[in-house]
């Protein structure tokens, strides 16, 4: 039968300790390294993440910019308006859009081809890289994890048989050593290097794969670098790539507009349009050559035209103007015989029938009537003196007879100047009264002596008056004492005597 050996010659396992304070359970945490290494691993991880998204964010903007290309090349897209003002072949203005539309088509296509390579070719390498720092992460969990767990276990037990041991080491002084069998401190001693034991592989194992862990990470960051690196120039790349495209679109662009000599366009316009085109050796018109409908027409000529003086104003001094008689008996005033300065309107316009022209006095004479160039203003405005006066005696005779021979009546009466008008007024109309023996009569048809009593009216021709409609029989006194002024239109039908000059009854004026 063996003998039992003594605890003193027992051999079990022992830990080598580096210090006395090294404790059988150390307060420590068995995965604190295996933590470590955890965040670090997450920290490479959403590193690569933010690349994945870097990359996924540049492929959408080169989709996008694609399709603002194709909105861009519509603004161009259309033929250009007027079109045929343009040279159609290259080297002009029309080929010049056609290389923006295939420059700007182009860069649509780059967009689109870069934004496909991004996703096809660049993103899938840091995809594969961020599959693989998340294994490793797993690989971290399931090898170094695992064993910092079974450390834990084991460190828990050891505890335990410890404190078991410490509690019947109690009991057997407090019992003077009557103890049960289970209980015995030499069992439990012994449980407890057991356990110590067990621990100790534990923790040694957990050690040994950590500093696997740790050897390997090296290597392992180096190639998520190394790939990272890989990744982004790659990426470098193709980015590049788009963008030495885009330059070299706008610059064909830019350079085919300046290919373009700055008269070929307008050389080539003149040429499609000579025949439209302003020949710069032609003549310029000129209204001396120009012809019209009824140019000459007889209307147009007038009966006489010239300078001629007219007492104006409150200072009754003559001002020169030019007047014309024309073929419709109106004898116009203007300023000027000049048609291109200002829209010839005339500033007097006398209906010379409607008229009373006096007696030539040396270069004056008088015409009575009313402005007709005021429209419907003109029925109702008051008889006014004109007093002319012409250059020479033999002007004044000329104007006379061209006027009297259109006007409705004549005047015996001379012109009188500023100072002789109110002497001499009285014997004018003296002059034009019936009493007087004259050919006509003064324009208003009164005494003006007696401006009361009522004076028979005669016609230009020195003949008896002629009661119109509205008189009673010939030679009866017409109605309401009034007479009416030979100023009128003339009757064409009363002997060429002018209208007016008969009396009326109804109280209206003559051209009523």
């Amino acid at each position: 039968m063996a003998t039992p050996t003594s605890p003193q010659s027992h051999q079990l396992p022992t830990r080598t300790t580096t210090n006395s304070t090294d404790e059988a359970v150390p307060d420590e945490d068995s995965s604190q390294t295996t933590k470590l290494f955890h965040e670090r691993l997450q920290a490479w991880k959403h590193a690569c993440d933010y690349i994945i998204d870097y990359i996924k964010a540049t492929e959408k903007m080169h989709e996008h910019n694609s399709k603002e290309c194709e909105k861009v090349l519509k603004t161009v897209n259309s033929p250009l308006k007027e079109g045929h003002h343009f040279h159609q072949q290259n080297g002009g203005i029309a080929g010049m859009f056609e290389n923006v539309r295939t420059n700007t088509q182009g860069l649509a296509n780059s967009h689109n081809e870069t934004a496909k390579t991004l996703k096809g070719s660049v993103l899938p390498t840091f995809e594969r890289l961020y599959g693989e720092i998340k294994n490793k992460t797993k690989e971290l969990d399931k090898g170094a994890g695992k064993g910092s767990k079974l450390v834990d276990k084991a460190r828990n037990a050891s505890q335990k048989q410890i404190e078991q041991l410490g509690t019947q080491s109690a009991t057997f002084d407090s019992r003077g050593g009557n103890v049960k069998a289970a209980d015995d401190p030499y069992i439990l001693q012994r449980r407890v290097y057991h356990h110590l034991n067990r621990q100790v592989i534990e923790e040694n194992n957990s050690r040994d794969d950590m500093l696997a862990v740790q050897n390997n990470f090296s290597q392992f960051e180096a190639h998520v670098i190394q790939t990272m690196q890989q990744g982004l120039q790659q990426f470098s790349q193709v980015v590049s790539n788009q963008a030495e495209a885009t330059r070299s679109m706008y610059g064909d662009m830019a350079a085919t507009s300046s290919r373009i000599t700055p008269n070929f366009e307008w050389d080539g316009f003149v040429q499609r349009n000579n025949h439209i085109m302003i020949d710069p050796n032609s003549a310029k018109r000129s209204v001396e050559n120009i012809s019209f409908a009824n140019q000459d027409h007889h209307s147009t000529r007038p009966l006489i035209a010239g300078s001629l003086e007219r007492k104006t104003g409150l200072l009754k001094k003559y001002d020169a103007g030019y007047y014309v008689v024309t073929p419709s008996k109106y004898l116009h005033e203007f300023k000027s015989d000049d048609d291109f300065a200002k829209d010839p309107a005339p500033e007097n316009s006398l209906y010379l029938p409607d008229c009373l022209i006096g007696a030539v006095d040396g270069t004056l004479f008088n015409v009575k009537g009313k402005d007709a160039s005021k429209g419907a203003l003109s029925k109702v405005s008051m008889s006014h003196e004109y007093k002319f006066k012409a250059h020479t005696p033999e002007d004044a005779r000329k104007w006379h007879d061209v006027i009297q021979s259109v006007t409705g009546g004549v005047s015996n009466s001379s012109p009188s100047s500023p100072v002789a008008h109110s002497s001499t007024m009285g014997r004018e109309e003296s002059a034009m009264s019936p009493t007087s023996g004259g050919s006509a009569m003064s324009p208003t048809g009164h005494n003006p002596n007696n401006p009361t009593m009522m004076n028979q009216t005669t016609s230009p021709t020195g003949q008896a008056p002629m009661m119109d409609q509205h008189t009673g029989p010939t030679g009866q006194a017409p109605r309401g004492g009034q007479t009416m002024s030979p100023t009128g239109p003339t009757d064409q039908g009363l002997a060429g005597q002018p209208y007016g000059a008969e009396k009326r009854n109804d109280g209206l004026p003559p051209q009523y």
